[in-house]
C-alpha cells in the first residue's frame, strides 16, 4: 500500500495537504492482467515503445484510479468503489499526481511499483537482488 501525501491548492484557493491511499490487490492485479488481450505486461511494453500517448494516459489513469481507496481506522478495510474514485478524480490532489505519473517515467515507475501487493514487491526485490549478485 502506499500512503502519498499530496499537497494541493482547493477550488476554494486554499492550500492543503492531505494523504491519499492507492493498492492493488493481487485480484486486483490479476484481473487488470486478464483485461488487455495478451496480459497487461505485454499491453504496457507495447504501447511505450510505440508511444502511444492515448493509451499510455488512459492506462495510467485506469491504473490510477482502481488503485485508489479510502483505509479505515484500524487497517483492516481499504475500501474501493466507483463513487470513491470518482470524488478523487475530481480533486486537484488527482491532478497534480496525474501530471506527475505522466511528466516523469521516474516517477511513474515508483508510483506503480509501491502500489504492487506486497508479495509482488518481495518477489521483485528478490529477483533483482539475483539478478545484481
Amino acid at each position: 500500500m502506499l500512503k502519498k501525501t499530496i499537497k494541493y491548492v482547493d477550488y476554494d484557493g486554499n492550500e492543503r495537504t492531505e494523504d491519499f491511499y492507492f493498492n492493488l490487490s493481487e485480484a486486483e492485479l490479476t484481473e487488470l492482467r486478464l483485461s488487455h488481450n495478451g496480459g497487461l505486461e505485454k499491453m504496457l511494453d507495447r504501447i511505450v515503445k510505440e508511444q502511444d500517448a492515448k493509451e499510455i494516459i488512459k492506462t495510467v489513469k485506469e491504473i490510477l484510479l482502481k488503485a485508489y481507496g479510502e483505509k479505515s481506522d484500524d487497517g483492516r478495510t481499504f475500501m474501493k468503489s466507483p463513487e470513491l474514485s470518482h470524488k478523487f478524480e475530481c480533486t486537484e490532489a488527482y491532478n497534480d499526481l496525474f501530471m506527475e505519473i505522466c511528466a516523469s517515467p521516474e516517477s511513474a515507475s515508483d508510483f506503480f511499483n509501491a502500489i504492487l501487493p506486497a508479495r509482488l514487491q518481495k518477489a521483485i526485490a528478490e529477483a533483482d537482488a539475483k539478478k545484481n549478485a
